[in-house]
């Protein structure tokens, strides 16, 4: 890379990177100024008593592209929260294209934020959001084009405290060679608290550099620390135990819960992207936490107990959001928002509060069991009907108990019939495939289950453009869950078992046209599958990759199956330890794994429990409706499941 001129920190280089965008694809995606942007002085914080300066700037990054970072909720909730503080600026990057990317190299232009240009390096703190663990190779681009060494071992005073966060950060080991450190669980209240410590430690002169500001995070007991502990192994290359290794560092590391959501109503002014994103709406959460109990979902077991927003905090984040930002759609966002206590109080009310405006409002995937017409007309009746999407996740009635998805057959039928004789046209239907004990059948059921679906919708219709799309994941088996045990389906037999349902799908003419198949194939589960449950051994496999050209391998277009195999190949070589063992191999009961210093509120003995009742094909009730069932959360984190009815109305405005 060649030498950039000098320049001041916190100096923006946009005048170098101009002349380059000219030469890129997508070019906008690089400038900035989105509606409801800011770009903050970057002394806006003061010195203190003895000149030292009092500012904590944080670059934000969601390490994947524009179009697809941009409308993350996590980083649109910390940039704002962040930039209403008094010492602290917030900016956000993003992970530049390859062909960028060359050019950055080859003039000397470092990784830059979209909202002041400002490089990257200069900054405090640069915080990861991790959704998918497919991003790590894309950090290991941006920590190169900032000039901060991969290495964390390797960082001075003079480089940011890279700091992990997301659902990936559950199980940070991976990346343990290159993050400083990692905060679990929610992060408004976290990034508040690790502000206040990094601004007193640079208003002291930074004392004990960055071990001791690394040391004062880590006291905390919530924000995990890599270099603070040793892992040991066995002969078989199990982990014998993670152990700190130096004083005033917890033995585990506890995940952030924020308890009001109503006293945390962000992103109040959302942002709005210069270029298309994959996100056209404006999205309010609506509650956050699942207890459903599904035992391969890791974001409905991590981010328990449930918290629910009230129907007015809702309404004025709903309106906040419109006027902001001039979107015509609201998504009601949870993980699985017809959940909500009072969710036909909350359609209504919106739907009568926006009647007669262009204002629609859509809810993400719906269970079978939550879903009811009165509810879908409520959130169409100002917008256009677009299809249905359910997610029964399990072909058949066993495997369905096996994943505690309390769907049968006849209800998922019962809720199409509704749907198409309402009006309906389309609906989708989501399945996985790969579960643990599943065959063959199981997944030759999805088949038949929308065979019957077409027949329904027809029947009741009395209409012959009756359409389903039958849409496939691979599992991949995912640390704090019941099924971190199992053993994950191989990328073959993955293919092989979706080749049998495709045929099966095609067969009888009689559906033809009407059901649509969409599917991933099985490699990049296996690349998910072995950095979801990895250890720190992985993290010289990732550099390779990154070495070899590895970038957005979450976009099948980028995705090298082959770089991966041959990166861990080469890597494990000698180790008694390759991809099978990490991915393909089912954990005992007594094995050490990875993440099991880092403390989800679930107790490590009710997953066991709850793995055997899946191998039994045992079902466990929601515990918001039922008496508790003692997972640990609510006792070992402080929190407790919120729910309505709260008694609050939501008013019509006056302005409609």
């Amino acid at each position: 890379m060649t030498s950039t001129p000098s320049r001041a920190p916190g100096e923006s280089i946009f005048e170098s990177l101009e002349p380059l965008l000219e030469e890129v694809t997508k070019p906008v995606q690089y400038i900035g100024g989105e509606l409801n942007s800011r770009t903050k002085d970057w002394h806006v914080g003061g010195h203190g008593p003895l000149g030292e300066e009092g500012t904590v700037r944080w670059a934000l990054m969601y390490p994947d592209a524009y179009e697809v970072g941009l409308p993350n909720q996590g980083v649109m909730i910390l940039y704002e929260v962040l930039n209403e503080h008094p010492h602290a600026l917030a900016e956000r990057t993003y992970a530049v294209w390859p062909d960028l990317e060359a050019l950055m190299r080859e003039r000397g232009v470092p990784q830059f934020t979209v909202d002041g240009h400002r490089a990257v390096g200069d900054f405090d703190v640069l915080g990861l959001s991790f959704a998918t663990e497919l991003g790590y190779t894309n950090m290991l681009t941006a920590l190169d084009l900032a000039g901060i060494p991969l290495h964390a071992r390797d960082r001075t005073l003079e480089h940011p405290i890279v700091l992990a966060g997301g659902h990936a950060a559950f199980n940070p080991e991976p990346i343990a060679d290159f993050v400083d450190a990692a905060v679990i669980g929610d992060g408004e209240e976290a990034v508040l608290a690790a502000t206040e410590i990094i601004r007193a430690w640079k208003l002291a002169g930074r004392p004990g550099g960055r071990g001791e500001v690394l040391a004062r995070l880590a006291a905390t007991g919530g924000v995990y620390v890599p270099a603070f502990y040793t892992v040991d192994y066995l002969e078989d290359g199990r982990i014998q135990r993670v152990a700190p290794r130096r004083p005033g560092v917890p033995w585990r590391v506890s995940k952030h819960t924020v308890m009001d959501l109503d006293a945390w109503p962000y992103p109040k002014q959302p942002l709005v992207p210069v270029t298309e994103s994959v996100h056209e709406r404006m999205s309010v959460e609506i509650f956050r936490g699942c207890t459903r109990g599904c035992r391969f979902c890791q974001a409905g077991m991590i981010t328990r107990p449930v918290r629910e927003r009230s129907i007015t905090g809702i309404g004025e984040m709903v309106q906040r959001g419109l006027d902001s930002t001039g979107y015509e759609e609201v998504g009601l966002l949870s993980l699985s928002s017809a959940d909500h206590s009072e969710i036909g109080d909350i359609a209504k009310g919106l739907a009568d509060r926006y009647e007669g405006t262009q204002t629609g409002l859509s809810l993400p995937s719906t269970r079978v069991d939550a879903f009811n017409i009165d509810l879908a007309n409520e959130l169409t009746r100002n917008g256009r009907r677009s299809g249905l999407t359910f997610a029964p996740e399990g072909g058949s009635e066993r495997m369905r108990r096996v994943i505690n998805k309390m769907v049968t057959e006849d209800d998922l039928i019962r809720t199409v019939a509704a749907a198409y004789a309402a009006g309906w046209r389309q609906v989708k239907l989501y399945f996985m495939c790969g579960l643990p004990t599943e065959t063959d059948e199981d997944v030759l059921q999805i088949a038949e289950v929308a065979k019957r679906v077409i027949d329904t919708g027809r029947e009741v219709s009395g209409r012959r453009d009756i359409r389903c799309t039958v849409s496939i994941g691979g599992f991949v088996p995912k640390p704090h869950t019941p099924f971190q045990w199992a053993a994950q389906l191989g990328a073959e037999e993955t293919d092989a078992r979706l080749a049998r349902l495709r045929e099966a799908l095609r067969a009888d003419r009689r559906y033809g046209s009407a059901i649509g198949f969409r599917y991933h194939d099985g490699q990049p589960g296996i690349v998910e599958g072995l950095l979801s449950r990895g250890d720190r051994r992985l993290g010289a496999v990732i550099e390779q990759v990154w070495r070899d050209g590895g970038r957005f391998d979450g976009w099948s277009e980028h995705f090298s199956y082959q770089r991966w195999m041959s990166a861990a190949e080469r890597v494990l070589a000698g180790t008694p330890v390759d991809v099978a063992w990490f991915t393909t191999r089912e954990r005992g009961e007594s094995e050490v794994l990875p993440w099991d210093h880092l403390d989800s509120g679930l107790d490590k003995e009710w997953l066991w429990d709850d793995w055997q009742d899946a191998l039994d094909g045992r079902e466990v009730e929601d515990c918001r409706w039922t008496p508790c069932f003692d997972c640990g959360v609510c006792p070992q984190m402080n929190t407790a499941i919120q729910v309505g009815p709260t008694g609050k109305r939501l008013l019509p405005l006056s302005v409609v």
